[in-house]
């Protein structure tokens, strides 16, 4: 299992406790330091099914500074949409949690955490 998160975010700190809590095996890619690219984010929005729009901080200065209230969200836009997080990683939402199983999810609740540990099997005897 990854985790993309950003350390200064109490989502992602609360995601992490919950995960070394469960005893689950993941790492940490701190994806500001660390951005996705286009392909990573196309793959992880597979395996989320979901559109960039989805996991976008729409609110986030770089957001309106960019005017994406104003983009269309349409199949003929996801690729600008795309480029954009990928130039932009602070407006990915966060923390998204790949799951073993192949799926994905935002761990922005507990449950969310909690279901991605389940996905993977349940309870591992490391982290990283």
């Amino acid at each position: 299992m990854e985790i993309w998160l950003n350390p200064a975010c109490s989502k992602c700190r609360s995601a992490v406790e919950i995960l070394d809590e469960a005893g689950a095996d993941y790492t940490v890619r701190k994806y500001l330091e660390d951005p996705p690219d286009a392909d990573d984010l196309r793959g992880v929005l597979t395996r989320l099914g979901l559109e960039p729009w989805d996991i976008t901080r729409t609110q986030e200065t770089e957001a309106k500074e960019l005017g994406l209230g104003e983009w269309e969200r349409t199949d003929a836009a996801r690729e600008r949409w795309i480029a954009a997080l990928a130039a932009h990683p602070r407006l990915i939402q966060r923390p998204i949690i790949t799951a073993d199983d192949g799926s994905a999810l935002v761990g922005r609740s507990e449950d969310a955490v909690r279901e991605a540990v389940a996905r993977t099997g349940g309870e591992e005897t490391s982290n990283g």
